[in-house]
């Protein structure tokens, strides 16, 4: 099906739910297509025959899945819309999943002709993310067929797909930063080239395939205010004894043991540590606390830095606090990264 400028193959699940009998369905829906929701629910129901309950929470990607809180109203398979699976989420439920595709459907050759003058040397990395994935080669041909050589990175057991990257994740990237000249982005955004700058130290090019856009200096100038912000934020934590260590319980954003060694790094400096957990951020949910000098997130990655200004108590990643702690060199920066080998 059709849906804006996604082809979604809403067939399968129709397929999936008559050939397995499932009853009550729960649909998951990322924030971008959330507006056409009841329509896909009319379709899926009017095809089936069965029951679906859209969930309307945020969905933040393949990380975000409320299994448990769906199996507790019935609902015996979920349909996760727009990401591709994480294993280790989908390890922890006994609900089956079923990951469809939203698949942009756009054509590529003019933005990624248009990226051809700003790529340097003769080898390039290409990176992209879960919507334009099933246009990776596509994307190869047309910039070898410019007579440069394409090089495709293999993540680690949290990506699903050679060339993928999450916004919490750059290691399809970072595997082969030593055998490229640079990396070609092929999606919208900042974050996640701005990801690709930081973690692999070499020159980005984005080409967003939904404006025709290609950025360069645009890139390097907000890269330039990142460092700033998180320079600061990090500076506001230097006289810091009581931190307030934040755990993330959504299902692929849980990292308990990085939360404890945290803990234990800083109390053995004679800092005040406190473990808190939270499904869902927001600033409010802190504000009845003692007072806390500094917050680590260990949740999304993109929380501390996306999420900065709603925050009046400084927030770091796990990284940031090894800068803070002088464990890592400021030249060293990197964007915080949940990464599972």
């Amino acid at each position: 099906m059709k849906i804006s400028n996604y082809r979604i193959d809403l067939e399968s699940v129709v397929d999936e739910v008559k050939k397995q009998g499932y009853n009550l369905i729960g649909v998951q829906i990322p924030e971008g297509l959330k507006i056409h929701g009841l329509r896909i629910i009319d379709f899926l129901h009017n095809s089936t025959g069965k029951d679906f309950v859209l969930n309307v929470d945020p969905c933040f990607g393949a990380c975000d899945i409320p299994y448990n809180s769906l199996k507790e109203i019935g609902v015996d398979l979920i349909i996760h819309i727009g990401h591709l699976p994480i294993s280790s989420v989908v390890k922890k439920t006994s609900l089956p999943i079923l990951f469809i595709e939203a698949k942009a459907d756009l054509k590529l050759e003019k933005t990624v002709e248009a990226s051809i003058p700003f790529l340097v040397g003769s080898k390039v990395g290409v990176i992209t993310t879960a919507q334009h994935i099933h246009v990776l080669e596509e994307i190869v041909e047309i910039i070898e067929s410019n007579g440069l050589k394409v090089v495709i990175g293999e993540g680690d057991n949290r990506i699903s797909q050679k060339g993928l990257i999450l916004g919490c994740n750059f290691s399809a990237a970072t595997s082969i930063s030593d055998d490229v000249d640079c990396f070609l982005f092929v999606g919208s955004g900042d974050f996640h080239p701005l990801g690709l700058l930081f973690n692999t130290k070499k020159p980005v090019v984005a080409a967003d395939p939904y404006t025709g856009r290609v950025r360069v200096d645009e890139l390097l100038d907000l890269k330039d205010m990142i460092l700033k912000q998180r320079y600061g934020a990090i500076a506001m934590c230097r006289h810091a004894k009581r931190f307030g260590i934040l755990l993330g319980l959504k299902p692929g954003q849980q990292r308990f043991d990085l939360a404890v060694e945290i803990k234990k790094k800083l109390e053995e400096i004679g800092k005040e540590a406190y473990l808190l957990s939270m499904d869902e951020f927001s600033p409010s949910k802190l504000l009845g606390l003692e007072k806390i000098d500094c917050f680590v997130s260990t949740a999304c990655p993109r929380i501390a830095i996306d999420d900065y200004l709603r925050y009046k108590i400084p927030m770091i990643t796990p990284a940031e606090l090894d800068i803070l702690l002088g464990l890592r060199k400021w030249s060293d920066y990197v964007f915080d990264q949940i990464t599972e080998f």
